[in-house]
């Protein structure tokens, strides 16, 4: 049977973590979360220029891991929050080539909404950091929707 690649798409505090985490079980899928990997390795401060970099190296070696679990067969689940249309395609294709199908799964959830979410989970961190709500003012607008289209399993 062909693996799948669920893609979680959203900003922070819209459940892509809890979604992935009901994935994880269901499907049964190895689940990568950034964050669950940057806390043990760096600790608490994420928004050194260095960490920022180290972020980046780690989700491209959390790809690079996925692809090779699509290849052994097993179900994936990216929690990453895929923000952008180009990087969605970039591991839609990755996946393919690994012999797998995607899922993109969307949690659009008001902004408002979210950084109500957030600074309550500012309240009590557990395997996240800290967000401001200047920064998911920031992200917001760097996030790009996805198109219906994208969101068709493939």
């Amino acid at each position: 049977m062909q693996p799948t690649f669920y893609l979680m798409c959203g900003l922070p505090g819209a459940g892509k973590t809890t979604c992935a985490r009901e994935i994880e079980q269901e499907a049964p899928a190895l689940r990568l979360t950034t964050d669950e990997w940057m806390l043990p390795l760096f600790g608490e401060q994420h928004s050194t220029p260095d960490l920022l970099k180290a972020r980046d190296t780690m989700e491209a070696l959390l790809l690079d891991l996925a692809v090779k679990a699509l290849k052994l067969g097993v179900n994936v689940v990216l929690d990453y929050g895929v923000w952008s249309r180009a990087e969605r395609e970039d591991f839609r294709s990755r996946a393919r080539e690994a012999g797998a199908s995607t899922c993109l799964i969307y949690l659009d959830v008001p902004l408002e909404e979210l950084k109500a979410r957030v600074a309550a989970r500012n309240h009590n961190l557990q395997g996240s950091y800290p967000i401001t709500a200047a920064e998911m003012d920031l992200w917001a607008t760097w996030f790009e929707n996805p198109d219906p289209e994208e969101l068709i399993p493939d």
